[in-house]
């Protein structure tokens, strides 16, 4: 724990396990042991890096503050795995009902007159944890597996050779039961695929049957214009013939 006179911030350092391609967190704690209220800011020399939430406040006396520190995936390991960043916790008593929005920089400049405290963190790599090693039982120093089961020969054995088998059974039990479902499913897919195609076809049919028929509706309609327009030209012929017979008689 870092005792500073105005906070007291623990842990002393961060401490990320550190792994390739995977962002890491750790937490501070920011203890006011003071009477006083306290405006805190976090700062660091490689913001980019890392993410600190909240990374300013206010500490009420008597009262906890917790600060999350979260360092961005990294792509590359730094060389002996050694880390320089380095963090800095401010921290300046403040007078009550002063808001968090209301802190600014100029609260932790000691050319202020107010009291101002500073503690520095530095960043340390630790290797991730690592899985626990299979323990292997039954083996005593100086005695191999072998001579241990031959000491113990009369341990009943049989229990998890018959959970075994039942397991074996069981999965061949199944094995029926899901290739029915298989192909249970392949049909209904099959005959799903088999009446689609049916609907579109007659739909198909449909459509060429109902072309068809206003393909005759429009020869009808033709012919009817045909005969139409015929018959009006040999009506206009037959009057001009009589009219050149009624004239002829009329001069003759």
């Amino acid at each position: 724990m870092s005792a500073g006179e105005l906070l007291e911030i623990d842990p002393p350092e961060l401490k990320f396990p550190f792994e390739l391609r995977k962002q890491i967190s750790c937490s501070l704690q920011l203890s006011n042991k003071t009477d006083d209220h306290i405006a805190f800011k976090v700062k660091t020399t490689n913001p980019k890096k890392y993410c600190v939430r909240p990374n300013n406040g206010i500490v009420l006396p008597r009262s906890i503050c917790d600060v999350v520190v979260t360092m961005q995936a990294q792509r590359e390991a730094p060389v002996d795995i050694q880390c320089k960043d380095k963090f800095l916790v401010q921290s300046a008593v403040i007078d009550p009902g002063t808001l968090a929005k209301d802190i600014t920089a100029e609260m932790f400049s000691r050319e202020s007159g107010d009291k101002v405290d500073e503690v520095k963190l530095r960043v340390v790599y630790v290797s991730p944890p690592q899985p626990p090693s299979p323990v292997h039982e039954g083996s005593e120093e100086g005695s191999s597996p072998r001579a241990s089961v031959s000491e113990n020969s009369n341990v009943d054995t049989s229990e998890p050779v018959v959970q075994a088998r039942a397991h074996v059974t069981n999965q061949e039990e199944k094995y029926p039961e899901a290739k029915t479902l298989l192909s249970k499913w392949n049909e209904e897919k099959s005959t799903s695929i088999q009446h689609s195609l049916t609907e579109e076809k007659n739909t198909a049919i449909q459509q060429g049957n109902k072309l068809r028929e206003e393909i005759e509706l429009l020869k009808v309609d033709l012919n009817k214009k045909k005969n139409t327009g015929s018959f009006s030209f040999m009506f206009v012929l037959i009057i001009a013939l009589l009219g050149v017979l009624v004239g002829y008689l009329v001069k003759a």
